[in-house]
């Protein structure tokens, strides 16, 4: 599936095609090429993306995955409906917005997952936990963490969980930028990517 703003089969929309808001986390083009190469999608993948914020990973997946669904959880009504906007921006229609706190509204959710995509979260361990018990064998969670406590909270879930085939990436990217008549290279804030899959 492709959309007239962005035409190609590749993922990696640039940032600046979505719309967004200030305060609003956005996963930037790079690290979003790392989530989803983590995630390890099938055509008809069902996706949970729990904390979508801007809603860029459900826009690149619905787009990737034209036969899978994307369920993009989300706390915050205005930045539910942001993530409505981009996803008719791009013409994805195979993505459904739900306006809850995880875990509590997870059991609302229609459809189970094959994969799980958790983005930040005060609640990362209580989320890791309440979204382990809906993942079919083999199914398979990846969690950020852009600061030290996260990266300990889901490291110990994984352990308690017994996950296995866990993976652990850092970013660490440059972007070259034009600063007033000179150009410089600057950093994407490094954060960690975590994966692990649930035992058969």
């Amino acid at each position: 599936m492709s959309s007239q703003l962005w035409p190609y089969l590749s993922p990696g929309i640039p940032d600046d095609l979505f719309e967004h808001l200030p305060g609003i986390p956005l996963s930037q083009r790079e690290i979003r090429l790392l989530l989803i190469a983590q995630l390890r999608l099938l055509p008809n993948t069902v996706l949970w993306d729990i904390g979508a914020g801007t809603g860029t990973i459900p826009v690149e997946v619905g787009l990737l995955c034209p036969q899978g669904r994307i369920i993009a959880v989300e706390r915050d009504e205005e930045v539910a409906n942001l993530i409505r906007r981009n996803c008719d921006r791009f013409e994805v229609k195979n993505v459904e917005v739900i306006e809850g706190s995880a875990p509590e509204c997870l059991h609302n959710l229609k459809e189970t997952p094959h994969r799980v995509c958790i983005e930040g979260g005060r609640a990362i361990q209580e989320i890791l936990q309440a979204v382990w018990n809906y993942l079919p064998p083999s199914g398979r969670v990846v969690a950020t963490a852009a600061n030290l406590e996260s990266l300990y909270a889901i490291s110990l879930s994984f352990a308690q969980l017994q996950a296995r085939n866990i993976e652990v990436v850092q970013s660490g990217i440059n972007r070259l930028e034009t600063r007033g008549f000179s150009q410089t290279f600057t950093a994407v804030d490094p954060i960690f990517i975590l994966s692990g899959e649930k035992l058969d």
